[in-house]
């Protein structure tokens, strides 16, 4: 019988000690007898005519930089990608994927995209902004900005500044709410943002309420995917939606290479019998 093969698309291979729950989803999958390659872009040189599809899955968790293009040179061969390179990218830029959750119905602060900051004065006269980078990822870059001066103390860039994302700042009551999505099962952590120590990363354990799951649930059918993780904030009695990630770290998931090993090698059985990835069925049924 043939073993099956799937492929982790990442940045570098990851070292020793390393405390994401990566390598151990990779060593499940592996004590299962699937053949698991780390297939890590820089440090290397590619010769493009070789990338070909060899395996009967790929996980892109690295968003960015070589491995994402080799998604895209993948995808283009019909390769199975979890989770799949457009949505990937849809997903990458929160221009789009603002806009896709908007349109799907769930509840967003008001969201505005602006090419520099300056255009964002007017909005401060309503109240404080949130403003962010179109493209960026873990937080970074995040600020909650409440006047002119604020806004503009980030230096300008020399070349042409990416555009920013702003949305209205409600102030949070009590810490982030994280819901992760392993195929059918919805896990929920409490997390302080942004997180300083590794036990704010993993933060704490919680039940979503029907609210939630059916919010959480809502973005994921927007996408076709149910793989990720959405952050929610609450606010004066209202639950806002501030982002989604396509395969995050799910820090805080009791268990989360286990859940993460069964969810990739069911979708490599599927890819190999030539069916369609639990994603695709998903939509089609939405």
């Amino acid at each position: 019988m043939r073993r099956l093969r799937i492929g982790f698309l990442f940045r570098r291979p990851y070292g020793a000690g390393h405390v994401s729950i990566f390598p151990k989803t990779m060593q499940a999958l592996a004590d299962a007898g699937v053949v698991v390659d780390v297939i890590a872009a820089n440090g290397r040189l590619i010769d493009l005519s070789t990338v070909r599809v060899e395996h009967d899955l790929y996980v892109l968790k690295q968003i960015s930089g070589i491995s994402m293009s080799l998604a895209g040179v993948l995808h283009a061969q019909g390769a199975a990608i979890v989770n799949p390179y457009p949505v990937t990218v849809a997903i990458r830029d929160k221009v789009i994927a603002a806009r896709v959750l908007g349109a799907a119905g769930t509840p967003m602060p008001a969201t505005y995209v602006v090419s520099q900051p300056d255009l964002l004065t007017p909005l401060l006269n309503v109240g404080p902004l949130v403003v962010k980078p179109y493209d960026g990822t873990c937080g970074l870059g995040v600020r909650v900005v409440r006047n002119e001066a604020e806004l503009l103390a980030e230096p300008r860039a020399a070349h042409k500044p990416p555009p920013l994302l702003a949305q209205r700042y409600h102030p949070p009551e009590g810490r982030d709410l994280k819901i992760y999505v392993i195929g059918e099962r919805l896990f929920g952590v409490r997390k302080v943002f942004p997180a300083r120590t590794e036990a704010e990363k993993y933060g704490e354990p919680f039940t979503p309420t029907a609210e939630q799951t059916d919010i959480a649930l809502r973005c994921g059918r927007a996408f076709g995917i149910d793989l990720y993780g959405v952050d929610l904030i609450e606010s004066e009695g209202r639950t806002y939606v501030v982002d989604i990630s396509s395969i995050p770290g799910f820090k805080g998931v009791p268990d989360a290479p286990t859940h993460l090993a069964s969810y990739f090698r069911a979708a490599a059985e599927r890819a190999a019998a030539g069916g369609p990835l639990r994603e695709y069925a998903a939509l089609a049924a939405s």
